[in-house]
């Protein structure tokens, strides 16, 4: 674990140090930081990685299931050992979560933070509970990661246009500058610069008032999503930012899915009376977590978000 008098980069929302891209035959590193992975998805999610001319390694634990908390993929610091592991490990370019549900928390400050710094940035993918780990890597450790699907989940197993943005994205960076689907629009108008930062709403609210929080999200693209939040938990979780002060000098706002929050226009009330105050742009269904299809967003990398376009445009690939 990261001894109390190491150095932790705590920036708001600054560029972050970029990855670099994968090539064919690149090792990649599956984990599982979160809750129980089952065994027939995960195959079929690496036999797509295999496809992609990759070497996908599963780390140890990745199957385990805690003996009791059926919730969470075995012990919280086998976990984290895992993830510190892969990411220490020379031979390995990339990290891709299994998937998500719930325990990134519990482990994220068991994670040898100094070690993943020392041993410099890779591409680390993942969403929904993985933002914990997200906003671990920009403020812990100054790197840039990948909003994107994991291996195990449903839409990167069942949607093409999950895969290739994904795939597009780890090696051909430079061919995903402009990110948006077709049913992305302005919920306030606008234009806004920024660097990219986010996850799932409920995710980035329960991190206030940890040791290692980012501090705010001033001038950043702030991409939010989430799945299961009910409108009015919705509310809960978006007043609590503001409360809290975090979204104050926010530059923009992206929205991506609300699966399974009841219907949109109830959503979408929500999100126009808490977010549209704040007097940014805000573009909704920009096509990116836990929908049908999950388009694979950078964060720590600066962009211009067009809320009247409908796109999200990277100021450089999201990998080097």
């Amino acid at each position: 674990m990261t001894g109390p008098g190491a150095r932790e980069p705590r920036t708001p929302a600054g560029s972050l140090e970029r990855p670099a891209r994968l090539r064919p035959g690149g090792r990649v590193a599956v984990v599982a930081p979160s809750g129980p992975v089952p065994e027939e998805r995960l195959r079929a999610g690496l036999d797509v990685l295999r496809g992609w001319d990759l070497e996908p390694v599963v780390a140890p634990h990745v199957l385990d299931v805690h003996p009791a908390l059926g919730h969470l993929a075995g012990a919280d610091r086998a976990r984290a050992r895992d993830l510190t592991e892969a990411w220490c490990d020379p031979a390995v370019s990339a990290v891709i979560c299994a998937r998500g549900g719930y325990g990134a928390q519990r482990m994220v400050d068991l994670v040898d933070w100094a070690a993943v710094r020392a041993a410099g940035p890779k591409a680390f993918v993942g969403y929904s509970d993985a933002t914990a780990l997200h906003e671990a890597f920009a403020v812990r450790a100054g790197f840039a990661t990948l909003h994107g699907p994991m291996t195990a989940a449903g839409t990167f197993l069942s949607d093409p246009r999950t895969q290739e943005s994904l795939r597009a994205t780890l090696f051909e960076p430079e061919s995903v500058r402009t990110l948006g689907l077709e049913t992305a629009r302005a919920l306030v108008p606008g234009r806004a610069r920024g660097v990219t930062l986010g996850g799932c709403a409920s995710l980035l609210a329960a991190d206030r008032g940890t040791p290692h929080a980012r501090p705010s999200a001033r001038g950043g693209l702030l991409l939010l999503e989430d799945v299961g939040e009910e409108a009015y938990r919705l509310d809960r979780i978006l007043t609590q930012l503001l409360r809290s002060g975090w979204l104050d000098g926010v530059a923009g706002v992206g929205l991506g899915s609300w699966a399974e929050c009841g219907p949109y226009e109830e959503v979408r009330a929500v999100l126009a009376d808490r977010l549209g105050g704040l007097g940014v742009p805000v573009v909704e269904e920009l096509g990116f977590g836990h929908g049908a299809t999950a388009l694979t967003v950078p964060f720590g990398i600066p962009a211009v978000l067009d809320a009247d376009a409908g796109t999200l445009t990277l100021d450089v690939p999201a990998l080097r």
